[in-house]
């Protein structure tokens, strides 16, 4: 039953326990009741998985559509994946049935059998998924259990099993007897659950609809002569319940159409009790007709929204445990909030609509509409009087017109005659304008509402949203914490007493809208549970944001994105004059997408970033045609690379392990390669780099190790929590110790640091990991500096400790400085200046001695001289005590400025340097290149195998698997691609293969190349192989040749320019 009176769906939207918000994660009135739903539909490609993300936060359900013949594809696993994340319930649609019977010809029993393996695979799916949690909390348990030593260890090893049989999951699982499940063909309009049959057989057979719910879907058959059900035995032959009352009257349906049998169906017809319309009966097209008998029989919008009802939850059940997730950002733990903060819990669950229950929102996303559709500016209906009046405003001027030109020649009051009859319909209230006047005025209102307006999509959870109300934007960013610092009254403070707090600001309510589809209607009021558009919060809300009428509550936990974005462009108007209308239309492309990343980067170009090649394309389209509205011109895709050191080669190139023919050659190489570095820096024979600053004061030591790959990727793992270690050794050493470590933060620290020191064993790595300073680049990346030096100790996991305490503060500057030209060194690395991955510089030393010899010495002159000032300072001393500090301040300042020289201050000094340190350390190991890869999924038949093999090859790509398909010709190839390989890929595929295969790309890791870019031939065997110039491709060093030209760095390559013209011409004289 369609609503679509509006007075309607409002008193609807007050019952909160019949609201269903759900969204459609595929590639595509009951009961007596009254239900109010919400359907979401989202896009299919990997892609726009974004969009996926935005729709499941505001859902408390989810139907997962499957085709039938494809069966689980890597998309189906990706959405069942982030409906797991954000804690919703999914029910199932398995989709296309029609094509086992017109494509693939399947028999009934073949088609249940095909249909099994499909539920099979997906709950396979879920129950890897239950599996990681269940061992995830087990983990968990024990690491606490290990703190309390009360149970014996021998236990703990052998019991791994009991959580997972002792945690009931029959519920997670898709049974079509539990009503979680509906088969259908969308096209022919028809759909079923097994209830459905289940109530029609128990009135036929006399068997209990409880007893056939239970055996229609699974091996059973029906004894008719003892009225029984028993066990399916496969050796008799026999066919399941399923097939036999089910999928056999179908298949005899499709049969009799597709045959045109017309006594058959018309008997069919007749049998089921439907009427079919002349028109449908003589139409030549068979799915004519199907789609008439069908969606009569086993109408599928029935079957899905009976099963939405009753399977999936209202905005009342939601859980205790989804709630703490959505309210735990990063690293912290609920019991970690504030106890004001803990109590919304209660609200979250009670989802109440009294005025005292707090008011909590969430924007998921920012949709752009035109802003003509806001139902505040849709041209109203005219009244009688209306109408009346402007043709009586018309009748006047068009009498003062011809009052007006009753000079000029008599061709004109006819053409001024016509003109305002026109008129009146564009123009209101221009009364005695001039016609020419109202024709240039008239495009003006028009122009303004040409533009975009952006609208919130959110979802009420507490409270009930009224227009007008005064709210609390979130920002990400948002702490109650930090709240209660700044305001020492509490979270009950007045709006108007409130002082700023960072990430916070305070909005109106201006325009609640339902949405409908394209449409927008107009709200006063949106209780709880109900999902709703909301007018003029664009100047307060980027892409999400959390809206609460009290400032106790945190912001909702980030959305999960499952495709990175990765593919960079550079974008420019075509028109330079047009550079603000670009400007704007990317700030507002930035807001509509959830995905999209907008940078403008050191060289001043705009760049805009993607999940991937549909998605780019889908940007730039909205970029030219609805947010800038100009023609725009993009660069190639920016390709990003990282850049990383390897241990030293054992073999060559041709595969010849290296010996001594080749260790003289490596000298001279070296030698050469030393060379090139300036002097004043010494080389030590394992990569040690001492280099000193330029007024000769400090001496820095530095050697850099590729990390092993478990470590980067480990410490890739777990940025957020490094990130937040950051921020609390730097409170700490600013002496704000504001930020209280919780419990459950600190095991996670004990825990990634267990595991660092389990993977960084051996000689070389003794100790390491309690050295470790900072991480890079941006203070969470994936390269580690450790600090060596015996003067300063320092760590990030306890802060800094020197061995003089009054120099305490001095040392942490001038580390702070190390730090930074460590930061700077990983941000670009010296081959193509790419961020630097899975590299850890070693601070071997540090030497300070002559820079304190001279502050002491500077300390002398300054006492002396203070000594002397020392009287006339006495009659304008400040307070009592106060004077100690300042000149503890000049002392410094003045130590600084002693050490300026020429050279400038000091700590650049040391950043500088210990920038060109890392960078020398690095470029003494054998240096390689990182490539993006992205996995790739291909579904293609047999025959087209090959050409999906030659594409992948061709464009460097590696086949890491191949699986056919139970029950299809289809294979699944499991590839990866390098990210610089794979623009056209697509395209490419579909056009080699004819379409039969269409790929999936998905950002998956970073993988070195194996090719060194410096590499030259040294051995006789590289020298036969090679060639002496060696100049076959080198992809290494071809990648690193576009990425310095694209920066504009120096590129070594031979330019021959007019080659023809260096012929020697003297013959033709």
């Amino acid at each position: 039953m369609v609503l679509n009176s509006l007075d309607k769906m409002i008193q609807l939207q007050k019952n909160t326990a019949n609201i269903r918000n759900i969204c459609i994660l595929a590639h595509v009135d009951h009961g007596g009741e009254d239900y109010l739903i919400n359907l979401i539909d989202s896009p299919g490609h990997v892609d726009f998985s974004s969009e996926v993300s935005t729709a499941v936060r505001v859902c408390d359900g989810c139907i997962i559509v499957v085709d039938a013949v494809e069966g689980v594809c890597p998309q189906t696993q990706a959405v069942l994946r982030q409906a797991w994340l954000e804690n919703i319930r999914p029910v199932l649609v398995i989709n296309k049935i029609d094509r086992l019977i017109v494509e693939l010809k399947f028999t009934p029993q073949e088609a249940y059998s095909h249909l099994k393996n499909i539920l099979e695979q997906i709950n396979a799916l879920t129950g890897a998924l239950f599996t990681s949690k269940v061992l995830e909390e087990r983990a968990e348990r024990e690491t606490e259990s290990q703190v309390n030593p009360g149970s014996e260890r021998g236990e703990q090893v052998y019991d791994w099993s009991a959580g997972l049989e002792d945690t009931d999951d029959s519920h997670l699982y898709f049974s079509p007897d539990q009503g979680g499940v509906v088969f259908a063909s969308a096209v022919d309009g028809w759909g079923f659950g097994i209830e459905h049959f289940a109530r029609i057989y128990s009135q036929k057979i006399g068997i209990r609809k409880e007893v056939l719910m239970k055996t229609l879907w699974g091996d059973y058959y029906i004894n008719m002569k003892a009225k029984k059900i028993m066990k399916v035995d496969q050796a008799k032959g026999k066919k399941p319940l399923f097939v036999q009352l089910i999928l056999e009257n179908i298949w005899s349906l499709y049969d009799a159409v597709l045959k045109r049998d017309k006594e058959k169906i018309d008997r069919i017809v007749t049998s089921l009790g439907l009427k079919i319309g002349a028109r449908e009966a003589r139409h030549s097209d068979p799915k004519v007709q199907i789609n008439a008998i069908c969606s009569q029989w086993l109408p599928i919008s029935h079957a899905v929204l009976a099963m939405v009802c009753q399977k999936l939850p209202s905005p009342l059940d939601i859980t205790a445990e989804r709630v703490e997730k959505l309210m735990c950002t990063g690293s912290q733990t609920f019991d970690s909030l504030p106890p004001e903060t803990q109590a919304l819990k209660a609200a979250f669950l009670k989802c109440g609509s009294e005025d005292t229950a707090p008011v909590i929102i969430f924007v998921s996303k920012m949709f752009a509409v035109d802003a003509k559709a806001l139902p505040q500016n849709k041209p109203r209906p005219l009244t009688q009087e209306e109408i009346a009046q402007r043709r009586e405003r018309a009748r006047q001027r068009h009498v003062e017109k011809l009052a007006a030109t009753q000079g000029p020649a008599s061709v004109e009051p006819p053409e001024d005659g016509g003109a305002p009859e026109t008129s009146p319909k564009g123009e209101e209230t221009k009364g005695d304008e001039h016609q020419v006047e109202g024709k240039t005025l008239k495009p003006q209102p028009e122009e303004g509402s040409n533009h975009e307006s952006f609208v919130a999509f959110a979802r009420v959870f507490s409270g009930v949203a009224r227009r007008g109300k005064k709210m609390f934007v979130l920002g990400p960013k948002y702490s109650p914490v930090e709240f209660l610092r700044r305001v020492p009254s509490g979270f009950s403070t007045p709006l108007d007493d409130l002082p700023p707090v960072p990430h916070m600001a305070c909005c109106t309510l201006e325009n609640l809208y339902l949405l409908m589809g394209r449409e927008l209607e107009g709200l006063v009021e949106v209780p709880p549970g109900n999902v709703l558009g909301i007018g003029g919060l664009q100047d307060f809300v980027l892409k999400s944001a959390t809206l609460c009428s009290s400032p106790s509550c945190p912001p909702f936990v980030p959305l999960n994105f499952e495709a990175t974005p990765i593919v960079r462009v550079a974008v420019e108007p075509k028109h330079p004059s047009e550079m603000p209308q670009l400007v704007r239309g990317m700030k507002l492309l930035n807001q509509a997408d959830p995905c999209v990343q907008i940078l403008i980067q050191e060289t001043g170009e705009h760049v805009l970033v993607t999940a991937g090649e549909v998605h780019l394309q889908r940007c730039l389209d909205d970029l030219k045609e609805r947010f800038a509205k100009i023609q725009i011109s993009v660069s190639e895709p920016i390709i990003p690379f990282r850049e990383t050191i390897t241990k030293p080669p054992k073999v060559d190139m041709v595969n010849e392990e290296i010996g001594k023919q080749q260790k003289v050659a490596v000298i001279h190489q070296t030698k050469e390669d030393q060379s090139k570095i300036p002097e004043g820096i010494q080389v030590d024979s394992d990569g040690l780099i001492t280099l000193t600053t330029p007024n000769k004061l400090a001496v820095l030591s530095v050697r850099a190790m590729p990390l092993p790959e478990e470590v980067t990727r480990l410490l890739e793992e777990n940025s957020d929590l490094i990130r937040s270690m950051e921020q609390l050794t730097s409170s700490l050493n600013e002496g704000r110790n504001t930020q209280t470590i919780h419990q459950k933060t600190q095991e996670k620290i004990c825990e990634f640091k267990g595991k660092l020191e389990q993977h960084l064993t051996g000689r070389k790595w003794r100790n390491v990991v309690d050295q470790i300073w900072s991480f890079g680049p941006r203070k969470c990346g994936p390269n580690i500096l450790v600090n060596r030096s015996e003067d300063f100790q320092n760590s990030v996991w306890t802060g800094s400790g020197v061995k003089a305490s009054k120099e305490a503060s001095r040392y942490r500057d001038l580390g702070n400085s190390i730090v930074s030209g460590f930061q700077l060194a990983t941000l670009s690395g010296p081959m193509c200046e790419e961020p630097l991955m899975g590299v850890c510089f070693i601070l071997e030393k540090w030497d300070l001695s002559k820079f304190e010899e001279q502050g002491a010495s500077d300390m002398v002159q300054e006492s002396q001289a203070e000594g002397e000032a020392c009287p006339g300072r006495g009659e304008n001393g400040g307070p009592q005590g106060g004077g100690s500090e300042p000149s503890e301040q000049k002392t410094s300042q003045r130590g600084e400025s002693s050490l300026t020289d020429c050279y400038g201050p000091f700590s650049g000094q040391l950043i500088a340097t210990m920038k060109e340190a890392c960078r020398y350390a690095l470029q003494v190991k054998p240096q390689r290149l990182m490539a993006a890869m992205y996995t790739c999924d291909i579904m293609a038949t047999g025959d087209v195998l090959g050409r999906v093999y030659a594409v992948l090859s061709k464009r460097e790509g590696r086949v890491l698997q191949e699986e056919m398909k139970e029950g299809t010709d289809m294979f699944i190839i499991k590839a990866v691609l390098p990210v610089a390989e794979s623009f056209g890929f697509a395209d490419e595929i579909r056009k080699r293969t004819s379409g039969l295969a269409s790929p999936q790309l998905v950002f998956s890791h970073w993988e070195v190349i194996p090719s060194d870019p410096f590499w030259v031939p040294t051995t006789e065997e590289e020298y036969l192989h090679f060639g002496e110039k060696a100049d076959s491709e080198n992809q290494a060093r071809k990648y690193m040749d576009a990425v310095r030209k694209r920066k504009g760095l120096y590129v070594e390559e031979k330019v021959v320019a007019h080659a023809e013209k260096q012929r020697t011409l003297s013959k033709n004289k």
